[in-house]
This record gives C-alpha cells, sequence and structure tokens, in this order.
C-alpha cells in the first residue's frame, strides 16, 4: 500500500435482474471475479473449459469448469461480463443466499463505483460506449 493512500473494500447488496429473474447480488470491490450460482446460470449461455479453476471464496476453496455470459439489468443499466459458475456462494451478512457475486473487474468494465455509507451503486461513469485504442 502506498504511503498515505488507504483502500477501501467496498460491498453494496442489492437485487438485479438475470433475464427477468431478480437475483440477491453482492457487488465486491474485494472480489476479482464475477461468480453465479447454478440457478442462475440456468437462464444464461454457458461454456465448459477444458480445465478447472481454483478459487478461494467465502473462506473456502471452490472449484469449477463451467463459465457464463451474465447479462443483467442493474438500476435499468444494461450489463455483460464473464462469470464464473460455482456451487454456492455464500450468505450475505443477514444469512440471504447470494446468487451473484459482481466483482471489481465487472464493475470497472462498466464504471460502476460503489457508495457504501450510502449503500448505493453510483453509475455516473458507467459505460454506454467504449473507445479502444
Amino acid at each position: 500500500m502506498e504511503r498515505g493512500r488507504r483502500y477501501i473494500v467496498g460491498r453494496i447488496r442489492q437485487m438485479i435482474k438475470v433475464n427477468g429473474q431478480e437475483c440477491w447480488t453482492l457487488f465486491d470491490t474485494g472480489a476479482r471475479n464475477t461468480y453465479v450460482v447454478p440457478t442462475v446460470a440456468a437462464v444464461l449461455s454457458t461454456s465448459e473449459m477444458p480445465h478447472s479453476i481454483r478459487t478461494a471464496l467465502g473462506g473456502e476453496i471452490k472449484e469449477t469448469n463451467k463459465t457464463a455470459l451474465l447479462q443483467a439489468e442493474i438500476e435499468g443499466h444494461l450489463i455483460s461480463t464473464h462469470a464464473m459458475v460455482v456451487d454456492q456462494i455464500g450468505d450475505d451478512e443477514n444469512g440471504k443466499f447470494i446468487e451473484v457475486l459482481f466483482g471489481a473487474l465487472a464493475m470497472q468494465q462498466w464504471g460502476i463505483r460503489l457508495i457504501p455509507d450510502e449503500e448505493n451503486l453510483d453509475f455516473s461513469h458507467y459505460s454506454e460506449e467504449f473507445v479502444e485504442f
């Protein structure tokens, strides 16, 4: 960590729409990747990978060889991102089953920022078009 700079991990929980289905989602800047559970993956396009990926999630090691194309609506904003399918993400602080964990890479990709003090999402940097070089 740079001297004088603090890094704050933020988490926001709310419902998002995935193919018309409401899904309890944890937006977590402490997680790099995005994850979905099988019930969410069932309404998405999925792919099998030729090798398994292991990840530490929720205090345990998870292994998967399935990915999904997560297309969702978040507060009226449309997103599309890559997600790994895991059997279970875990429960939030209130014991509610998390169906989608939206990680830092996807938030960066779509310009979504967290406002932890207000427990809200900031879409002021939401990407409606991408400029590539």
